[in-house]
């Protein structure tokens, strides 16, 4: 069994303030934090806990009750063998402004302190730019400028690390970059801003070294972020699991608080529309995403004017909806498709990552819609199916790493052939080779009943010289004259898509479409959004034009036009 004070006294606080607290933390204290007090292999350093509180106190600040909380899960370890961390991952998912550098800063100092006293117990700080990851650094910096008299009986410090003369322990910052190097063995790595990193790789070189000293722990604190498909998402995926009861075999301490629900984030807006009056906004809601809310008037008066802005500049709804309440959507008047629908489409079980199922397709009808904006950046050939109400989309993409924007791309390019990312090819040349995207489309027609190949004319015209010298001449082409044809251009783009647009809307919203576990699809799903222009008709546009790719999908849209071809036709005698 195991007491603790501030334990106790946090989890009576949720208990008795529901509103204020998401389901996350609910399911942390109900799945990980009650079943752990009650183990009876557990050591709590209660005396190196408490001198942790004082140590921070005295010398940064007071800490919040959830703060307390969240550190007394840090000084827990195995009974049989207390050189080993109970919990040796600790996921912090918390919104801007409640202190994430001021909580985790005097922890770092402290472990590395004679205190603590392991010997050469070294804490890196990571972050994926160098400003991010001094910024929890020059919290300890500046303290110990503060108190130079008393503290150079301690440490050594510069503007680059700080060491501690009695434990020879090293507190320095580091970023994802080329000085970085396997081997350092540290004791505490802590990753500040993980929705910043957009593949495991970077990660895995500084965990690499892990397990050469005693207490052994990974912190990661951040916000939300725009990455999807990377780390983070990764990492969240894994705590839902783990908080909905599914074995903990990392030991992550998974603490996750944001506000899942869209509609109380505007909530408090209610009785602010009758009074104009600032005080009467309710911020109870949005203590689920900000829990140092309630004991920082200047945190709750920014939220709020992030708030007012949000609601007269529509634009910067993404922002506050990322950052200030952990929900990372986008504006839903926008995107094309809602990100739990092309989960949806990707996922039988989109917790446990099982994903949808590519029914037998061997000579099934099916239609390749093609897409590229020139040669020099993203093409991407689909494949449409139709098994009973289901539609079926494989194909991809090739892409050109020449192109002056392809290091800005936020996509995890480098997770190329592992699980889910092994529908795309990068290369190196100057240009994408049509003549690769011909050659797929003639291997797709070997293995399927491939009835039409549409794209626009002006996609047609990049790439017309590859299919005529394959063979595909004119003969080839749908017209009026020759309606069988296998390649059809589409010549009024505007008026296909008014068309098409709502039986995919219709269709995604059914469940009837199957991208089975594609990133590289999810991604340009959702870097679309839907234009409705003054007519009433729609169009898909990409939400941002250079970064955020949406080929692939734009190919499926094209596949879609032809939809009706895909029909079985059933004879009745």
């Amino acid at each position: 069994m195991v007491y603790c004070k501030e334990i106790e006294e946090y989890i009576n606080y949720v208990e008795t303030h529901p509103l204020e607290t998401d389901e996350e933390i609910k399911l942390l204290i109900k799945n990980i934090v009650k079943p752990t007090l009650q183990r009876d292999d557990v050591f709590f350093d209660k005396e190196m806990f408490d001198k942790f509180i004082i140590f921070t106190e005295k010398w940064f600040y007071k800490l919040f009750p959830y703060q307390k909380f969240l550190m007394a899960f840090v000084f827990m370890y195995d009974k049989k063998d207390p050189d080993i961390v109970l919990f040796p991952e600790i996921f912090l998912l918390i919104a801007r402004g409640n202190g994430k550098d001021g909580l985790i800063a005097p922890l770092a100092l402290f472990l590395i302190s004679p205190i603590y006293g392991v010997k050469k117990y070294n804490v890196d700080i990571v972050a994926t730019s160098e400003e991010q990851a001094q910024n929890t650094f020059n919290v300890c910096y500046e303290m110990l400028e503060a108190n130079k008299v008393k503290m150079r009986n301690y440490f050594y410090w510069n503007k680059e690390y700080i060491i501690c003369k009695i434990t020879r322990s090293k507190l320095k910052y580091n970023t994802s970059g080329f000085k970085t190097k396997d081997g350092k063995g540290p004791g505490l790595i802590i990753f500040n801003e993980y929705h910043a990193y957009l593949t495991n790789k970077d990660i895995n070189v500084h965990t690499s070294g892990l397990g050469k000293v005693k207490h052994a722990r990974v912190i990661i604190i951040t916000t939300e972020g725009e990455i999807r498909e990377g780390p983070l998402d990764e990492k969240k995926d894994l705590a839902t699991r783990i908080l909905n009861g599914e074995y903990n075999f990392t030991g992550m301490l998974p603490v996750i608080y944001r506000l899942n629900d869209r509609k109380l984030v505007d909530l408090p807006m209610k009785k602010y529309m009758e009074t104009k009056d600032k005080n009467d906004i309710d911020c109870t809601y949005w203590i689920r995403a900000n829990p140092s809310l309630p004991y920082r008037s200047v945190l709750k008066n920014q939220i709020v004017q992030d708030f007012l802005k949000m609601k007269n500049e529509p634009s910067y709804k993404v922002e506050f909806y990322t950052k200030r309440v952990n929900l990372p959507e986008q504006n839903q008047d926008e995107v094309a498709v809602a990100w739990k629908l092309i989960e949806k489409a990707s996922y039988l079980d989109k917790d446990k990552k099982i994903p949808r199922q590519t029914p037998e397709l061997n000579n099934k009808k099916a239609i390749i819609g093609i897409d590229l904006a020139s040669l020099n950046d993203f093409a991407s050939a689909i494949l449409v199916f139709k098994v009973n109400d289901e539609y079926i989309w494989r194909g991809k993409t090739w892409i050109c790493s020449s192109n002056e924007n392809f290091e800005n791309i936020k996509f995890p390019f480098k997770m190329k052939g592992e699980e889910g990312f092994q529908d795309f090819e990068i290369t190196n040349k100057n240009c994408l080779d049509e003549n690769d995207i011909v050659d797929w489309c003639i291997e797709q027609m070997k293995e399927f009943n491939v009835v039409k190949i549409i794209m626009d004319m002006y996609r047609f015209k990049l790439i017309k010289k590859a299919f005529y010298d394959k063979g595909f001449g004119d003969n080839y082409i749908e017209t009026n004259k020759n309606p069988n044809g296998l390649i059809r251009m589409i010549r009024n783009l505007p008026s296909v898509e008014a068309i098409i647009i709502p039986k995919i809307e219709a269709e995604f919203i059914k469940g009837n479409i199957n991208i089975g576990n594609s990133a590289m699809m999810r991604w340009a799903i959702n870097n679309t959004y839907t234009k409705t222009k003054k007519d009433g008709n729609k169009s898909y546009e990409k939400i941002e034009p250079k970064l955020r790719k949406n080929d692939p999908f734009m190919a499926a849209m094209c596949g879609m036009t032809g939809h009706e071809l895909l029909e079985e036709v059933v004879i009745y005698v």
